[in-house]
């Protein structure tokens, strides 16, 4: 069976991390569930953690439903959880890391700072195939679909196995029983919310959430999942961009005495 990772940054008692992990053990997978111990939404890779003596509390747990299962209650956050996972905190490292359900959808450049995918992008990082989930319940959810989402995403992982370890795929489904299908898409120029700032004076300030203004841009991930479909996009947990950058020439402009900013 493939050792299996089951994380979020929702925290340990959040519903959508319980039906992910009943989904994944329903299929035969190798469940380790490890998530923090409290709410880490927009930690991103983030791998700070609440320490004593350089120690980073660990607490097991027993989940409803999930008896039998080795779960960890962690004082970190979920990018800090699929690194210490990668280096054998809860046992021989996971193969693949499943993030999520998350609470809410993770599509557009905003993915930057979701939890629920830097910690999907952290296994991947680490050689893991990993996969962060959310479900798109809006600002004023009446019901959970969170099966939806966890089917979806037990199907796509023949596909992922398929390709080569350290893949990233980022899974987001609408909050319903039904859904038009999986559809790879490409990541919108922004999420389909955005923070505001709601409060502010000399001693702290106050952040809020909001549905953003403007409408998806057509065919990316945030359109298409408006419009119904389960969207699939792959991630690159670290890439470099080629900056045409010539060493001689600036050596060269500097020995003219030339200062950097100058032209």
């Amino acid at each position: 069976m493939m050792r299996t990772l089951i994380t979020n940054d929702d925290g340990i008692d959040a519903p959508g991390l319980h039906v992910l992990a009943r989904a994944a053990l329903d299929a035969g997978l190798d469940v380790t569930i490890a998530a923090p111990v409290r709410q880490s939404s927009g930690s991103s890779a983030s791998i700070v953690a609440a320490e004593e003596d350089g120690r980073i509390a660990i607490e097991r747990r027993e989940l409803t439903g999930l008896e039998g299962v080795a779960a960890y209650a962690v004082r970190g956050g979920p990018g800090l959880i699929a690194l210490i996972a990668a280096h054998g905190a809860f046992g021989d490292p996971a193969e693949l890391v499943l993030s999520g359900v998350n609470h809410g959808a993770n599509v557009g450049r905003a993915i930057l700072h979701s939890g629920t995918v830097g910690a999907a992008l952290t296994g991947g990082l680490n050689g893991a195939w990993a996969v962060a989930v959310s479900l798109d319940v809006g600002m004023n959810p009446t019901q959970f679909h969170w099966d939806a989402a966890a089917t979806a995403t037990i199907g796509v992982l023949p596909f992922l196995l398929e390709r080569p370890r350290g893949t990233v795929l980022n899974l987001n489904a609408p909050n319903s029983p039904a859904n038009r299908g999986i559809v790879e898409a490409a990541l919108a120029p922004f999420g389909i919310v955005q923070t505001t700032l709601s409060e502010r004076d000399a001693g702290h300030i106050r952040l809020a959430v909001e549905d953003l203004p403007n409408t998806p841009e057509p065919g990316s991930d945030a359109a298409l999942l408006a419009e119904g479909w389960v969207t699939l996009t792959g991630l690159d947990p670290v890439s470099q961009l080629p900056l045409g950058f010539e060493a001689a020439e600036a050596s060269a402009r500097l020995s003219q005495g030339a200062s950097p900013g100058t032209s």
